[in-house]
């Protein structure tokens, strides 16, 4: 299992990956454009590609078949690190499909179901994303959904990757981790408080009691 930090803050990616606590970023065009402007996204994703040695997911930024493909091929140019994020719509298909041949890694999005996922793999998707937040907001276990994902793609041996995309707290990271999801996307706020547990204050409290006493200087005679 894989962790993506999903953020566009160069300077979060890099603590990410310098702490060994993720191999790859995910970004949006939302949070690109917070931290870039306008018009300069596409720079800002070449720093983040040099931040890391590790995959980068970027999203074009059209919905018909040809713009997906232009679009998509403009992103894979910046770096061969690159994973090309296009929202899983029937124009998207044979953009997609076209895609997988000329090499570019595609990562399908907008997958809420098994069979959408099996769709997008037998459209070209290199790796299929499973939005957590918006099953929730809609009322459905993502990690159930990433269970059933894994499950088919493991039984017909579908070369396809799954990717669990902003668990918000430690409980759904490990039942998605469970479920199999071969990526877990996870926010750099989350990832810190993954690091936490209420008992860590005290926990550290009672090592640094235990640590004074250890060290006490001894009484001479």
């Amino acid at each position: 299992m894989k962790i993506f930090v999903s953020t566009a803050s160069v300077a979060d990616v890099q603590w990410a990956i310098d702490g060994g606590l993720a191999e790859g970023v995910l970004t949006t065009p939302g949070s690109l454009r917070d931290v870039a402007g306008d018009g300069e996204e596409r720079a800002l994703l070449a720093d983040i590609c040099r931040a890391t040695t590790g995959p980068v997911c970027a999203t074009v930024g059209a919905v018909t078949a040809a713009d997906i493909y232009r679009d998509a091929r403009e992103l894979a140019r910046i770096s061969d690190q690159i994973l090309v994020q296009i929202p899983l719509l029937e124009e998207a298909v044979g953009a997609m499909r076209r895609l997988r041949a000329d090499g570019v890694r595609v990562v399908a999005t907008l997958v809420f179901t098994a069979a959408q996922a099996v769709l997008a793999a037998k459209a070209g998707a290199f790796m299929v994303s499973v939005a957590l937040d918006q099953l929730d907001a809609f009322g459905q276990d993502g990690a159930d959904v990433v269970r059933s994902v894994s499950a088919l793609f493991a039984a017909h041996g579908m070369d396809c990757d799954v990717l669990a995309a902003l668990p918000q707290h430690a409980v759904q990271f490990a039942r998605c981790a469970e479920a199999g999801a071969d990526v877990l996307a996870v926010a750099p706020e989350v990832l810190k408080a993954l690091l936490l547990h209420p008992l860590t204050d005290r926990g550290l409290d009672h090592f640094l009691r235990d640590l004074s006493v250890h060290h006490r200087p001894r009484a001479t005679v």
